[in-house]
């Protein structure tokens, strides 16, 4: 079943995406507690502090995203770990959605964002997901728990039911892509 509902492609801002996560790639902060450095040859702060769950170890993984399909007919969640996505090679667009009372996608939150290269996002547990692209394709730096990588390919390799992860259909949505966007998003 397809939707009428078109997503309209927000800038990411730290406001606009605290309802899903945290915003990465703000400016250096002025200081106010925060753990930074700065000197003339380098800068470094503290961002977020990653939370992987339960006896969760944190993994680094390199994704690289294809689709450029408009259409949004399916989400995914992870249940026990914040997931980090930082594009490299160019812009990602992000969508997501809030979880319902029982779990289910919350489509009146669903959301899409562009992130450009040297922003980020961080999706907190429990937040409905998929990304495009609107190049050929965007390597992305993904942090994420090492067991959800492992359930996640198993789910999708084999018969297996995924423990740490859910993948839904949902009534097909469109992006609104403007035509003025460029092909680095």
């Amino acid at each position: 079943m397809t939707s009428n509902t078109q997503i309209e492609i927000n800038d990411l801002t730290p406001e606009a995406f605290s309802a899903f996560g945290w915003m990465l790639g703000k400016p250096m902060p002025d200081g106010n507690g925060v753990p930074l450095y700065t000197n003339p040859a380098t800068d470094f702060w503290h961002e977020h502090l990653f939370n992987t769950g339960a006896g969760g170890d944190a993994e680094v993984l390199w994704v690289n995203y294809r689709s450029q399909s408009t259409e949004i007919a399916s989400l995914e969640k992870h249940l026990l770990t914040q997931q980090a996505i930082v594009p490299l090679t160019g812009s990602i667009i992000q969508v997501v959605a809030r979880s319902a009372a029982d779990g289910s996608p919350d489509l009146s939150t669903l959301a899409a964002f562009r992130v450009a290269q040297g922003q980020g996002v961080c999706m907190r547990p429990g937040c409905w997901h998929a990304t495009r692209v609107t190049d050929a394709e965007v390597t992305c730096l993904m942090l994420t728990r090492r067991s959800t990588t492992i359930d996640l390919i198993q789910h999708l390799t084999t018969d297996a039911s995924a423990t740490e992860s859910a993948i839904v259909a949902i009534p097909a949505h469109r992006l609104d892509v403007p035509q003025d966007l460029p092909q680095s998003v």
